[in-house]
Parts: C-alpha cells; structure tokens; sequence
C-alpha cells in the first residue's frame, strides 16, 4: 500500500472537509469557496503542514494538515474555474502542486494537476494542458483516469481533434461508474465534439443526456451549461428558430456565470457564421469578448477574437478586422495553434486591402499566406486569395504575373474561384462572350447550392462567394452601353440572392408588357459608381447618376432629420433641413428620369442604403403610388400572384388559402402604444368580420398562418447588425424575425404599424432582411411598414385613411398614397406588389379584385 493510499484510509477532519468542497463545487462553487477557505483557516499556525517546515527546514512527509492543504486549495481552484476566475483557478492549482509534491503526496497532486489541465486548456494552453495530463495520469486510478479523460478531450477538442476527443470521452464513460458530475460532464464534451463532427443526432442525445444527468443530481450549474450548448447544437444542424429560442433560456439560465455565459456565445456565434449570419454573430461576439478578457479565458478569447474579425469583414468594417485579426494572430501563434494563424493573417491582408491601395508587396504577402492556407488544409480559402492576389497583380498593371496566377486557378475548371479565374482570363484576351459564359456557369454554380434554402438570411449571405463573379458581369454589361444588358445581369445576381436557385432575368417582353403604365426603375452599383435602368412599356433605358456615396450621405441626413422631428412636437411633416435632402435625393435620383416619370406609377428596386430611403417622401412622389420591391422579378411574380422563388406556390390566390376558416382579416394591438387598441378597433369598423388576437407570441403566429390580411399595431425594433433580431413587441414578449420563418402560409397583406418595421439591411442585392423582407420572402404578396418613427396618434390617423380607401377597393400602394396625402403623415412604404385591389364585404369574407391597374 502506497503512502497516499495509508493516508487516504486515515483522513483527518480538515481533509474531509477539503475533499467535501472538492465534491460541492460542481452543484454548490460558492459554498465551496467557502468551505474551502474555513478549512484553510483551521490549520492551526503552529502545525508543520500549515507553517510549511519542520524542524529541519523541510516538509514533513504525510502530514494529514498538508494533505488538507493541497485538497482544500484544489477545492479553490475548481469552484473557482465553475464561477469563470480561471487564473485564480491556475494559481491555486499550482500551489495544491507544490504542497502535495513537497510533503510526497504524489496521489494528491496528481489530482490536482487534473484540475489543471482543464484550466490550461481554458486559459489558451492546450498543448501544454495534454502535457500536464500526462504528468498526472500515472498517479491516478482507474476512475480518475476517466475525470483526466474528461479534460483531455476539451483540450484535444480545441486543436480540432475532434475524434480523438470523443475516443476519450467513450474510454471515461466505461469507467466513471457513478460518478454522475464527470460523467454529464463527458456527455457535453462528447456531444459537442460530435457536433462538429456532423454527427448530430448523437450529439443532441448526448447533450440531453448530460442535461438529464444534472437536473437528477441537482448539478444546476452544469445543467445551465448542457442547456446553454442547446443554441450552438440547433444552429448547426440548420434550425434557426430552434437555436434563438434556446438562446433566449440560456441567457437567463447563466446569468450568474458571465464567462459560461460568454463561451455558449460564442459558440452560437461561430454556428451563426457557418450559417451565413454574420450580423448576428457580430452582436453576440462584441457581447462576450469582454466576459472572457475579464475571465482570462484565453483560447475562447483568440477564438472569439478571430471570429470576430471575419464576420467585421463580412459586415464592411475592415478597419475593425485589422484591430481583431491582429491580437488574434498573435495570441493563436501563442497557443501553438499554429493550424489556425493563416485565417487570422488572411482576414488582415484582406482588411488592408480595403483600406489601403493596394500594392506589390501586399500581393506578395497574399500569395505566401496563400501557401500557409493550403498547408494548413484550407484549399478553398487559399485559392480564394490567390485570386484576390491576381486581381491586384492585374490592377497594379503587370498583366504577365496575373495571367500566369489566373491560368493555375483556371485549371479546375469547376468552382467559383476557377470560373472567374477563366472570366478575367477571356476577358484580358477580348473575347466577351466567353468571360459572360463563364459568369454565367459560376453564377449558376454559386444558385445551385442555395435555391434549397428557405432562410432568406441564409440565403443571402451563402452566396456571397458569387459577388465577385456578379461585379464581373455587371460590369461587362456596363461597357456595352445598353440598359437591357444593365438589367439583364443585375437581375441575375438578385435572382440568385432571391432563392430561384438559377441565374434567369425576366423576359423583357413580359416585364414591359406587365408595367403598363407604370415606371420600374431598378438601380444598380458598380465601385462607386450609381446606375439606374428604367423600364416602361415602351422602352429600356440606361442612366449614369454619379457616385452613390453623396446619394447615401443624403439619406442618412433625411432619416436623422425625420427622427429629430419625431421628437419634436408638431407634424412630422417634411420641412426645413428634411425637405432640402429630400429634394437633393429627388435631383440625383429621378430628376434624370423625370422625362419618363411624369404622372406614372413607380415601382423601385433600390440597392444598398437606399432600402432605408422612405421614397414617398421626395417631392415628386407627393400623391404617386410608390412601390418598393427586392427585383424586377419579384414585383412581376407578386403580379402574377406567387414569390419569385417558385412559381408553383400561390399564398394570395386560391392555392395557399385552401381549408382557411374564416379567419380572413386579423388586428393586434400590442403593448405600450396609446392608441393601439383604437387601432385594432378601427380596422374591425373597415372590415367587418376581422378578428382580434391577443398580443402573445404562440396566438398571433397562429392568426399569421391562417390570416389573408394582418394588422399588427405595436412597437417595433430593426436590428441592422442582425435583421434576424429584429423585432415586434408583444404582450409576453417580442416576436422576433426569426419566430416567423416558422410560417409556411403567411397573409397576403401584412400592415406592420411599428416604428422601424419596413427597414432592411441587404447584404447583396435582391436579399433586403428585415422584418417586411422576412414576411416577403416567405410569400406575402405585400406590406406595409414605416421606415422612421411616427407618433401614435398620427398613426392611427393615417391608417384609418389607409383601410378606408384599401376596403372601398384601392390597391394598397395606391391606398397609401391617398392616405398620405390627405392626412400629411409620412414615413410609411408600400412593399412587394402593391397594386393588387384587397376588398372585404360586408359579411367578412375577402375578395380578390381582378382589376389591373395598367
């Protein structure tokens, strides 16, 4: 029998203590410190194990006070891990070493270094922490070596050893027995590992396992833990809706523990970037760096640090991804994650580039990380930079370097690198055809692995990888000079953002034919550069605006401007400071179209910023029916009655209203608005038979799913990082834009009444997010949302307008139009198709008006 052992049958009280606080940290870490602390202060000073010497100046061996010592101290160390002060935790540990060394407790501080290696791992040492494991594991026994078993796979998880990690986790689940805390604890691990595996089924069976396994034994802490996992699980399977949800449980549930709180957001974060959300995953990022400095959790902390710096990329803040790539580079190379460095110098060469000119030498440093990237195995993300390389070798102006770079990457044949790669190649070499041939093959590519998607974040955001390819078409189209060109190969991008899946512009004939009198103008941006293509039945026309950057600048100042009058008293009406920018946005943008506009209708397709532009509101437009749509094939299949995205659907004809039961026209009326209840109340009046849904989220989702025309009066939120968190408060909460993708029939007509509710950010062309954007997408035929703040009571006075003039037979734009003029109040946008006539009869039920307003 070993020392340790002797002593182990011969604990004294203090070390029943200390071994009872090691046991309370996982369900109780508070107590623990503090049982913890009491043990420490019942060492009597005068004893050898608590004065650290004997009478010769050495430990003394065996000491039952210096056994104590080292457990209580690890007892510190592991509640103090549970309640995130990991450094605390590496210096208690440390000295549980040291005390247990010293007086040849060599079972003892094996022990504690197991508790270390978790700690290392967390601190950003994972190499160094499977080192330690290796020092601990031939002091431990049988059971111990599953708990050493346990930590191995959170460090070998973290160097992307996911396999051997879950080989681990197996090996510690046949020898736990019933060690029920590292035996849930194994469960996570496993789970998680399993999830980047791709394994999900046995990774949310292991989850819920390990969540099942604390709520029995009281552990709540870990249960918060297993629970908080939930989000990152249902994000990477797909289940969008599914991973909010179970976000929003544990941000209550890990309240207390910031840094636990930090890494499941930063986990649901990377789920968020692999699922195309860089918006979303911004805003949880920014939120729990912090958390983690103040924790010095160092490996989530580089992680974070370098997730964050992709998605300010991917969100147009390349002075942002320099600041994180940079610290992150250097805290990985630290780690001796050596495997993960070149994505962090990537992300910062490409944030130079952006913002700087570019130069040789930022070229060169581009094709050497490219090297760096494809030994690391990112064959993708290397030959997406080699391409980014050539370009600049070719804008730089040595056309032999970038043609020698361009044919290697055209090699392939297949990919999107590889078909723009052949574009530049045929171009450079004045064969047009053949460069559109190639845009277009890749386009169709890029839509082939997106058309599936019903996510419109998703979606838009999974085929950004085509927007080089795009710019390359449109500009091509540029230089022929003529707008069926122009509008061809815009419409073709938006198609793909859209979800048609394929690269297909309208048919000229059937557009213009469609339009009557109507004018669509759908504008465009190349670089800096603005561009508009108006279509009338007539004719296609291209028009040259100038820069966009003096267009977006003015819309900025008009929405400030209307947001400050918001808050004044009087009118919102356009005066002063807002009228002089509305009317220089009406001279940049429809002046040069003014000979086409005259009286006409309007439908806008607009680009970037300009989704935010109120378009009623410019001058000219004073009393036009305005319509603003994501493309011209959206707003013609709105026309033709079904989404852009597949034709066989219809959700405002017969097709997608069949076995309804009378619930025809619904009103909400949500919380904090004065007169929101009189609202809901007047659009009964307009049309008899509506129904009035209470304010909870679960009775107006189903009112949603069953309604042909909604009225949801309340406040509104627009989040422009995350339009996914965008929002509308209810009686029990908000309902956010990623409740509604649960909707399979939304309601052809959708009034959103809220402050913010029509605004969208629009990662690419044809994809506006937000909360209208999100019901459009979805096969609403159209809305009607604000694009500022408007006060309550001109609200319902413009909306009692509104339904009036929309039940005695007016399309919806044009409703909106007369409501505006007569009642002064502006902000509201017609969104979608807006001139299909919505009249309910005196018995409730709805009817579609065959009327066309060509």
């Amino acid at each position: 029998m070993s020392l340790d052992e002797t002593l182990a049958t011969e604990h004294t009280p203090a070390v029943t203590a200390a071994e009872r606080a090691v046991d309370l940290s996982g369900s109780d870490p508070a107590g623990a410190l503090s049982l913890a602390h009491d043990v420490l202060a019942s060492l009597p000073d005068s004893c050898p194990g608590a004065a650290g010497r004997d009478g010769r100046g050495g430990r003394v061996i065996g000491c039952g006070h210096c056994e104590a010592e080292a457990v209580a101290h690890r007892a510190l160390a592991v509640a103090a891990r549970e309640l995130g002060d990991l450094p605390f935790a590496e210096e208690r540990l440390h000295r549980a070493v040291e005390v247990a060394l010293s007086a040849g407790l060599r079972h003892r501080a094996a022990q504690a270094r197991l508790s270390l290696v978790h700690v290392r791992t967390e601190l950003g040492h994972p190499e160094q922490a499977l080192a330690v494991a290796a020092d601990a594991e031939p002091g431990l026994t049988g059971a111990e070596l599953g708990k050493l078993g346990v930590h191995r796979a959170v460090a070998l998880a973290r160097l992307g050893r996911y396999r051997e990690a879950v080989a681990q986790c197996d090996r510690a689940v046949a020898v736990l027995g019933g060690d029920v805390r590292f035996l849930a604890g194994a469960m996570l691990n496993r789970g998680l590992a399993r999830v980047f595996l791709g394994e999900f089924a046995a990774a949310e069976a292991d989850v819920s396992r390990c969540a099942e396994l604390a709520r029995d034994a009281g552990l709540e802490h870990l249960l918060a833990l297993a629970e908080g996992n939930l989000p990152f699980l249902s994000a990477r399977r797909g289940d969008l809706p599914a991973a909010f949800t179970a976000y929003r449980r544990a941000e209550i549930s890990l309240l207390g523990f910031p840094e636990r709180l930090a890494t499941v957001r930063c986990d649901l974060a990377e789920a968020l970037i692999a699922a195309h959300l860089p918006g979303e995953a911004r805003v949880l990022l920014e939120a729990a760096i912090p958390e983690l400095v103040a924790a010095g959790a160092g490996v989530a902390l580089a992680e974070a640090r370098l997730l964050l710096a992709r998605v300010e990329l991917r969100t147009g803040d390349p002075r942002g991804a320099a600041e994180s790539a940079g610290p992150a580079a250097r805290e990985l190379a630290a780690q001796g994650r050596a495997v993960l460095v070149p994505l962090a110098t990537e992300i910062g060469l490409r944030a130079r580039l952006a913002l700087g000119p570019p130069s040789a030498a930022l070229a060169g440093e581009m094709l050497s990380c490219a090297d760096d990237l494809a030994e690391a195995g990112y064959g993708d993300v290397s030959a997406a930079l080699r391409l980014t390389a050539a370009e600049v070798t070719l804008e730089l102006g040595d056309v032999r370097a970038a043609r020698e770079l361009l044919a290697v990457l055209a090699r392939p044949g297949r990919g999107v690198v590889a078909r723009q790669a052949t574009a530049l190649l045929r171009h450079l070499a004045g064969d047009r055809r053949g460069a559109f041939a190639a845009v277009l093959a890749g386009l169709a590519e890029v839509g082939a692995g997106t058309g599936v998607i019903e996510d419109p974040m998703l979606r838009a955001h999974a085929v950004r990888a085509g927007e080089p390819l795009a710019a390359l078409g449109l500009e091509l189209a540029l230089r022929t000079g003529r707008g069926h060109a122009v509008l061809a190969w815009a419409e073709r991008w938006r198609a793909v953002t859209g979800g048609s899946g394929r690269p297909l512009a309208p048919g000229p004939a059937e557009l213009r034919e469609a339009l009557g009198r109507t004018l669509l103008v759908e504008f465009v941006r190349h670089r800096s550069e603005l561009v508009a293509v108006a279509v009338t039945r007539e004719r296609v026309t291209l028009h040259r605006l100038g820069g966009f950057a003096a267009v977006a600048e003015a819309t900025v100042r008009l929405r400030y401007g209307l947001r400050r009058a918001h808050l004044r008293d009087g009118r919102d009406t356009v005066s002063g400071t807002e009228g002089a920018d509305a009317a220089e946005l009406e001279r940049l943008l429809l002046h040069p179209l003014r000979g086409l506009l005259g009286d006409r209708p309007l439908v806008v397709v607009p680009t970037g910023s300009l989704h935010t532009l109120p378009w009623p509101l410019l001058p000219s437009n004073d009393g036009r029916p305005v319509t603003v749509a994501a493309s011209a094939a959206a707003w013609l299949a709105g026309r033709r009655g079904s989404p852009a995205r597949d034709p066989r659907d219809d959700p405002y004809g017969q097709d997608g209203r069949e076995g309804r039961r009378g619930r025809r026209v619904v009103a909400v009326a949500g919380p904090g608005l004065r007169c929101a209840g009189a609202e809901a109340a007047m659009v009964g009046r307009c049309h008899p038979g509506t129904e009035r849904v209470a304010a909870r989220r679960a009775d107006v989702l189903a009112a949603l799913e069953e309604a042909d025309v909604a009225h949801l009066a309340a406040h509104g939120m627009f989040s422009p990082r995350g339009p996914l968190l965008s929002s509308i408060d209810l009686d029990d909460g908000p309902l956010m834009a990623y409740d509604l993708l649960r909707l399979r029939t939304p309601p052809a007509l959708v009034v959103l009444s809220a402050c913010d509710a029509g605004m969208a950010h629009a990662p690419a062309d044809g994809a506006p997010l937000g909360l209208a954007g999100t019901f459009l997408s979805l096969g609403s035929r159209c809305v009607v949302a604000s694009l500022v703040p408007v006060r309550d009571t001109e609200t319902l006075t413009l909306m009692t307008a509104f339904h009036a003039a929309l039940a005695a037979g007016d399309p919806p734009a044009r409703a909106l139009a007369v409501a505006s003029g007569t009642t002064g109040v502006p902000g509201f946008v017609c969104f979608g198709y807006g001139d299909q006539p919505v009249a309910t009869g005196r018995d409730g039920s709805l009817t579609q008006s065959d009327h066309d307003p060509t």
